[in-house]
């Protein structure tokens, strides 16, 4: 009862001093949202160090500073914030007189000062336990880690500050692994074996220390003597910063490891576990009783050792128990004296304490080399009277769903577990990789080879599906998918630790064995032996690294086995199920723990590959739960065991694995987020680490090793914004092999655009004092690095004199002196305090360049892994890299651009319809650039504003930087085009209003004579008016003697014989009216263009023995492929009736010989005839001048000109019927110019035809007169019929920009950029399955994508939105009909005024009334000059204006009901409109297979490229000397062993991977592998086989045999996988 009541005082005391203490350290809230690792998962300011420190931030402090590996934290000064903390007894002034010189109080011992306002500061182990209550146990496991690392005691028994119960908190032990060397002697030799385990499994002697009473000597600090008298292990009252007063340590029993290191200086030769009970034993029974019990050897301190006082009865059961004993007696001194067998007593007094220290070894040393008791942590489960940890609901939960799955692997040999329950990571994983890599190194028939690969992998792909979800996995999903976070935690630690304790007795003795191998061979190395012992022991060594990496078993290969099955659902697209084990859910689980802080798996570090649709899946489902963050990426590379990990461990808290024979294998990425506190100093939200496996790792030594690290290197250092070089030591040199890779990996993303920065860190420096010597240091780096950079420069092609070249970097700020991580010789040595301390300042310096990059966001990050990793698949990375993030970029500047471009255009459309009406109207007779750059400024102005903002404002500027000059001169460049373009038509438009001025003023006499002649027979007639025979007759009487009078001195212009013209011109040449009826009536001269084979055109009478020799050029190259030739499309075949019987013979000439450059040259002289002809028939003035047959005259003799040009450097020459059609065609192409050039001619300058177009207008005005009516009922008829004219002209070309931009904007093929025009015009055709249409794409791109646009125009406005074309037409209807009233109203308004102030009562002045009128349409209407002498006698203007108002709405109503073909009539025309604007862009061709670049600009500087290439076979290719078309698509073949010949004539072959050396057609290509992935060009070839090889001549046999596989694609299909483009 006593006891209980004993217990609840002590309860209430130590509560009260909690809350005191807790309220002093500011963690007042933490005893309910208690301190988590999560809270210190995160980028914080640097600690500072050496700083005296706030009172209210030491528990923080603290933490940091032990997170970092600091074992100073402590101890820290604390800031005195008021004169009553002191940190030990203040310094009093008692004196009461300067001048006193009594010095009695001198002697006094009492001070007389009020001690209650003293407050000490709070003792260190307060701190340290304050925060242990307030940590939830995760975070105590993670502080108790960091305890055991900086070589602290550990708390072992812990009373609870508020129950007083008496806690064991053995799972913050869980975490702590060691490693150490036992010595034992066999066979009269010392042998050293390595021990490494959980620290919990350990079971070893343990020394307890306990004191009774309250003797002088410091208990703790004679233990500290024991395991390592340079470091205190245990806190004492003699430590640095200790105090009298301590509130939470009293009860506490810390316990501390002896690790032997195997050296004959060790002070034990076995690990020993040291506790030590803090407070007086005899006040705390409890826990002396336990550690009694559970100790092999009890240490007992006492003042003095009496029979009879308070401690003998403690002293005398220890004394009887069958324990070893030893009692110190701090009044003693006398020596050690053995009482009896196992009962020692040792006096303290006046002795040293090395001298008491070293005879306690020695007995302790006696004790156990006898038989003792051993201890184990786990064994505290089992003691009576205290609380285990692990008993807690909550961590038994998570421990019993991990035993379910450990239950299943017992028994089992731990090699063997992967691969019995993980089988889809193994061989089949490791095969998968393999056969993966292999597509990127193509052999023989690649298109077969890779057919029989793809297979492969999907086979690989079901039987991993078949093996997978093992009863294991399926118990380790279902528990992830359905524990709460709490129990998932619990749940992964058990699992890792319960998966770690199956294989440490089997790890430790395959790792011993793999040194011991390792030392042997590498002294065989430094013999030069290259023996068969060498070559034995190498292969031995290999044996137990497999064996190795079978038996190394954790977490992450669980998770790996999850990426796998997943990847393999994915890969055959099986549908998901419901339930806990649903594939699908697997990246989600993953994305959790990633965000929770936990490392992910980045490369497989056993398959040396990235799982790219795992990772991909994990990242969408990070981005889904945190948004699309931006992430600082920061890559960490060294050599193996060089402490990248333990660095960034203490740098950012994480919790990548550091302990021998878990090093990181691969690659690992951690979340880490970025804290409030200083989150507005940087642009990102997270830092991404990317921790990897050592370069040159032991295990990968040998063949592989150099290029499975510089994969490594270039991927890490590619993703990273920074990359941390971690070199272990002082030398560069004997990292030099590391170091090369790293320099040739930054040339690499040089070369890619690519541009991380760097930072070096020298590990294990011994004297980081002597400046001296790191200078030298940094001079010897950086030779070696410009050595390197020079030499790597020379591998890639570089220019790069030095390290500088490559990289942004200087010496003196990116190169980090590290202090080594141990104090001394580990496994007993604490962490140095410089190492925290240079941790820290790397901090700096990767947080102050971290400052200044944006970042990225986490979509693009995924999307940069893949890109890199594909780029490295292949054999040249540079030149394989894709960058996908800056193609996404550029692609919407690509948009972008369109956009500013569409309205520049637009508005200079505007403009120039504007100034043609006044032209017309005759108010303009000339037009000055710069007046059209004052109109079109402001909306230059804007775009250029808009162009600025877009560059400045957008998330992606770093990366739109390097176009931005580039895009804003092309603007201007734009600008100005069309400015100038817009004036040069206006010019034209003037030149043909100057050349009509001498018609107009004919027509307009003629039409004032036939006015007032039918307005004096009108007068005559009135009677007659309803005989319409009789007015007509007497109508055409004037009009018959009108017109003859106006056209007596003209001759009519007579209409074009076109056909007979070319006829006539061609035998002018000399050629034959039979070959030139022939080819007219074929029709075979259409076709010229598209011929796929021109032999039927060649004639070999030039070089008469190629008859003869042919065969000579046909050895069979099956290695080499070389462009095909085309053959004529089966309709063209039947119109060859001119072939020879030498058509065979030519036909093999070009096949063996001249090959497919042959045909591209003449298919080029066919192009450039037809552009060039053409430009010479369009700068002839037919528009003003009229059609001339000497037009065609020049354009022939010109064509047979370059034709026999060409034919004098070839081998052969050409047929007359080559050069006959070639002359037709172009007549043909240029024949619809020419005819409506003449006819607009035709309507301008012929009198008669003019006139006679309006003859009907006439005769109604006529007859109206003969009506009776009015001046201003015959006048507004005649203003409404000008109207009416004018008002079609000016709605159909409004409706026509109108439509045009409509189409731009919201019509999906024409509003995105040019590539999405691209598959859309390749959607179409293959909706058609139009093979002439196919052709002319390959053939003419531009000339189908004209086409294309012509079709969707004509579809888009006659059917598919023929309402909205027709409401847009009706709504320029109704502008007109504004403009029209209210220019009627303010003309009728002005004359009214006029007059008035003229002259009152004077009526009537029509002229002035039409002037006003006029003048307030000239910017909108063109509108004919009428002559008012003949209406003279209008003096109502109010009702003229009524007149016209009736007419005009007859007349707005008429076209409002125009049909919408009427706008092909007109200037402005939709389909031209966006023709222009759609096809200025980029139509160079691949030079392999003819897939046109898809570049939005038409001479942009990047290199040529297109997503997706297609099969040779499109374009003709074929094996040489062979009618075998080639099948394989050139983003394959540039991957594969293939060459090919550049050119005709050419005996070398080039290798594929070498294109770009093959000449500069070639050279200005990115043609980047991509497997040949689309399956829309496999369809084509399938869907028309028959009719490419009549078009070619060529077949799909033997080596170009088209792979079953292709055949099963639908046209679906087909037009589904563009959307991959």
């Amino acid at each position: 009862m006593d006891m209980s009541v004993n217990k609840d005082k002590l309860s209430v005391k130590i509560s009260e001093a909690m809350k005191t203490l807790l309220g002093r350290l500011h963690l007042q809230g933490k005893q309910q949202q208690k301190f988590s690792p999560a809270d210190f998962l995160k980028v914080g300011p640097p600690v500072k160090q050496e700083q005296d420190t706030s009172e209210k931030d030491v528990a923080h402090t603290f933490l940091q500073r032990l997170m970092m590996l600091d074992h100073r934290a402590r101890y820290i000064p604390v800031r005195q914030d008021s004169l009553e903390v002191s940190h030990s007894n203040p310094v009093e002034d008692s004196a009461s007189d300067d001048t006193d010189d009594d010095d009695s109080a001198l002697y006094t011992t009492n001070v007389d000062f009020d001690q209650s306002k003293l407050k000490t500061h709070i003792h260190p182990m307060d701190v340290q336990m304050a925060v242990y209550h307030c940590s939830d146990s995760f975070f105590k496991q993670n502080m108790v880690t960091k305890l055991s690392q900086c070589q602290y005691a550990l708390p072992l028994l812990v009373p609870d500050p508020v129950t007083m119960d008496i806690v064991c908190p053995l799972w913050t032990f869980r975490q702590i692994r060691k490693t150490w060397n036992i010595t034992e002697m066999k066979d009269d030799s010392n042998i050293v074996t390595m021990k490494n385990m959980p620290i919990c499994k350990a079971e070893t002697p343990m020394v307890s220390f306990i004191r009774l009473g309250s003797p002088s000597p410091s208990k703790s600090q004679l233990v500290n003597t024991l395991i390592n008298d340079r470091h205190e292990t245990f806190f004492h009252k003699n430590s640095k910063g200790s105090t009298k007063t301590r509130h939470l340590m009293d009860g506490v029993a810390e316990i501390a490891w002896y690790f032997p290191a195997g050296n004959p200086s060790d002070a034990f030769t076995e690990c020993i576990a040291f506790c030590n009970l803090h407070g007086d034993a005899l006040s705390i029974v409890n826990q002396r009783d336990i550690l009694t019990d559970k100790s092999s050897v009890n240490v007992v301190l006492v003042p003095t050792l009496e029979q009879g006082d308070k401690n003998s009865a403690v002293i005398s059961a220890l004394y009887k128990s069958p324990k070893p004993v030893i009692v110190l007696i701090a009044e003693n001194d006398g020596g050690a004296v053995q009482v009896k067998k196992g009962k020692y007593k040792m006096g303290l007094k006046d002795r040293s304490q090395s001298d008491v220290s070293e005879e306690l070894k020695k007995i302790i040393v006696n004790i156990l080399s006898g038989p003792h008791e051993s201890f184990q942590l786990e064994s505290m489960a089992e003691v009576h009277g205290i609380k285990v940890d692990e008993n807690d609901k909550v961590c038994q939960k998570g421990k019993s769903a991990a035993m379910e799955i450990v239950d299943l692997l017992q028994g089992l040999d731990v090699s063997k577990i992967k691969d019995t329950y993980l089988p889809c990571q193994g061989k089949l994983w490791h095969e998968w990789c393999k056969v993966n890599k292999e597509l990127y190194h193509l052999k023989g028939n690649i298109e077969y080879e890779k057919c029989k690969k793809q297979q492969k992998l999907m086979e690989i792909r079901q039987n991993q599906l078949t093996l997978s979800c093992s009863n294991p996995i399926k118990l380790f999903i279902e528990s992830l998918s359905s524990l709460s976070a709490t129990d998932r935690e619990y749940f992964l630690k058990w699992t890792q630790i319960l998966i770690d304790a199956l294989s440490t007795d089997d790890l430790s003795s395959i790792l011993q064995a793999y040194f011991k191998k390792w030392a042997e061979v590498l002294d065989l190395k430094k013999k030069h032996d290259k023996s068969d012992l060498h070559k034995r022991k190498q292969t031995e060594l290999d044996e137990i690294s497999a064996k190795l990496q079978s038996a190394t078993f954790g977490l992450e290969h669980i998770f790996r086995e999850m990426g796998q099955i997943y990847e393999a659902h994915a890969s055959l697209q099986r549908p998901t199920t419901m339930g806990p084990t649903d594939w699908s859910k697997y990246p989600e689980l993953a994305a959790e723990l990633m965000i929770s802080g936990k490392p992910m798996e980045l490369m497989d570090g056993d398959a040396g590959h990235v799982p790219l649709t795992w990772i991909s899946g994990l990242l969408d489902e990070v981005i889904k739960k945190l948004g699309d963050k931006r992430v600082f990426v920061l890559s960490v590379l060294g050599v193996q065991s060089s402490g990248k990990s333990t660095m960034l461990n203490a740098m950012f808290g994480l919790q990548f694995a550091v302990s021998a024979g878990r090093c990181t294998k691969g690659a690992f990425m951690q979340l880490v987020e970025v804290s409030d506190e200083i989150k507005k100093d940087f642009q990102f939200d997270y830092l991404l680490v990317v921790d990897t496996e050592g370069l040159r790792a032991n295990e990968l030594e040998g063949n592989t090793t150099l290029h499975h690290d510089n994969e490594l290197a270039t991927f890490v250092i590619g993703l990273g914004h920074m990359t941390v070089i971690n070199i272990y030591g002082e030398n560069p040199s004997e990292m030099q092999d590391a170091l090369q890779i790293v320099v040739q990996a930054f040339m690499r993303m040089k070369k890619i655009k690519l541009s991380p920065s760097c930072v070096f860190v020298h590990q294990n420096v011994t004297d980081l004092a002597a400046a001296e010597k790191n200078m030298d240091g940094k001079r010897r780096l950086q030779d070696k690095l410009d050595n390197m950079a020079q030499l790597a420069a020379k591998e890639e092609v570089c220019d790069a004199k030095c390290f500088s070249d490559v990289i942004s970097f200087d010496v003196q700020k990116d190169v980090k002196y590290f202090a080594q991580l141990w104090e001394g010789s580990p496994p007993m040595a604490p962490p140095n305090p410089g190492y925290s301390q240079s941790v820290q300042e790397l901090k700096k310096i990767i947080l102050s360049k971290a400052s200044e990059c944006e970042g990225i966001p986490l979509s693009q990050f995924k999307i940069k892994i893949q890109d890199l990793w594909n780029a490295l698949m292949n054999e040249h990375f540079v030149f394989s890299f894709k960058n996908t993030l800056e193609i996404a970029v550029y692609r919407k500047l690509e948009v972008q651009y369109g956009n500013w471009t569409w309205t520049l255009r637009s508005n200079m459309l505007t403009i120039e319809n504007g100034l043609y009406t006044k032209i017309e109207n005759g108010n303009l007779d000339t037009v000055e650039l710069n007046h059209l750059n004052q109109e079109s400024n402001k909306t230059y102005d804007e775009i250029k504003k808009a162009v600025t903002t877009y560059f400045d404002d957008d998330r992606d500027k770093e990366m739109l930087v390097q176009w931005r000059g580039r895009f804003e001169s092309k603007i201007k460049e734009f600008h100005d085009e069309q400015v100038t373009g817009v004036k040069r038509k206006l010019d034209e438009v003037i030149q043909q209003k100057k050349a009509c001025k001498k018609l107009d003023n004919k027509t307009t006499e003629f039409e004032s004579k036939l006015l007032q002649k039918s307005k004096e027979l009108a007068h005559r007639l009135k009677d007659k008016a309803k005989d319409e025979e009789e007015l007509k007759k007497q109508f055409m009487s004037i009009w018959s003697g009108l017109v003859r009078e106006l056209t007596e001195n003209t001759k009519p212009i007579k209409d074009i014989n076109y056909e007979e013209d070319q006829s006539t011109v061609l035998m002018e040449l000399g050629i034959e009216w039979a070959l030139i009826n022939e080819s007219k009536s074929s029709g075979r001269y259409k076709n010229i263009a598209e011929v796929g084979d021109y032999a039927q055109y060649v004639s070999l009478t030039k070089h008469h023995h190629l008859c003869h020799t042919g065969q000579q050029f046909h050895e069979n190259e099956m290695d080499c492929d070389t462009r095909g030739e085309r053959k004529s499309s089966t309709t063209a075949n039947r119109f060859f009736g001119f072939l020879s019987d030498k058509t065979t013979k030519v036909r093999n000439y070009l096949k063996g010989h001249v090959q497919c450059e042959e045909q591209q040259q003449i298919r080029s002289l066919i192009d450039n005839v037809e552009q060039q002809s053409l430009n010479t028939i369009m700068s002839k003035p037919v528009a003003t001048r009229g059609y001339s047959p000497t037009y065609l005259q020049e354009v022939a003799y010109d064509v047979k000109r370059k034709v026999t040009e060409f034919e004098s450097k070839r081998k052969y020459a050409l047929k007359r019927e080559f050069t006959i059609d070639l002359l037709l065609y172009v007549f043909h192409r240029a024949g619809r110019w020419l005819s409506e050039s003449h006819k607009k001619f035709k309507g301008n300058n012929d009198a008669q035809s003019y006139v006679e177009s309006k003859k009907m207008q006439y005769y109604n005005i006529f007859r109206s007169f003969c009506k009776g009516n009015s001046s201003a009922v015959v006048l507004g008829e005649l203003i409404c019929e000008k109207l009416k004219s004018s008002t079609v002209e000016a709605v159909c070309n409004k409706t026509a920009i109108d439509l045009a931009g409509e189409m731009k904007c919201n019509f999906p093929a024409f509003n995105v950029n040019r590539l999405h025009f691209e598959k859309h015009l390749l959607r179409s055709l293959a909706e058609k399955e139009d093979f002439h249409g196919f052709i002319n794409y390959i053939r003419q791109p531009r000339n189908q994508a004209e086409t294309y646009i012509r079709e969707e125009v004509q579809k888009y406005i006659f059917r598919e939105q023929r309402g909205k074309a027709q409401d847009k037409l009706r709504k320029n209807v109704e502008d007109i009909n504004e403009l029209v009233s209210q220019a009627l109203f303010t003309a009728t308004e002005k004359v009214k005024e006029k007059q008035q102030e003229k002259m009152q009562g004077k009526k009537g002045d029509p002229d002035m009334w039409l002037e006003e009128f006029c003048s307030l349409l000239k910017d909108k209407l063109a509108f004919d000059t009428v002559c008012c002498q003949n209406f003279s006698d209008i003096n109502n203007f109010d009702f003229l204006k009524e007149e016209i108002q009736k007419g005009l709405v007859l007349v707005l109503q008429e076209v409002s009901e125009l049909s919408l073909d009427k706008i092909k009539e007109f200037r402005m025309k939709p389909d031209q409109i966006l023709i222009d604007q759609l096809c200025n862009c980029c139509w160079v061709t691949c030079p392999f297979c003819a897939a046109v670049c898809t570049n939005t600009i038409s001479d942009h500087e990047e290199d040529h490229s297109v997503p997706f290439h297609r099969s040779l076979s499109v374009n003709g290719w074929h094996i040489k000397n062979t009618v075998e078309l080639s099948i394989e698509f050139c983003t394959t073949s540039i991957a594969s062993d293939r060459s090919f010949h550049p050119t005709y004539d050419s005996e070398v072959c080039i290798p594929f991977k070498k294109y770009r050396t093959a000449g500069p057609n070639y050279a200005n290509w990115a043609i980047t592998p991509d497997e040949s992935k689309l399956k829309y060009w496999k369809w084509f070839v399938c869907r028309f086989e028959k009719e490419l090889e009549d078009h070619y001549g060529l077949k799909f046999q033997d080596n170009g045999q088209i792979p079953s596989e292709w055949n099963t694609y639908s046209k679906e299909e087909a037009i589904k996988s563009l959307d991959e483009m």
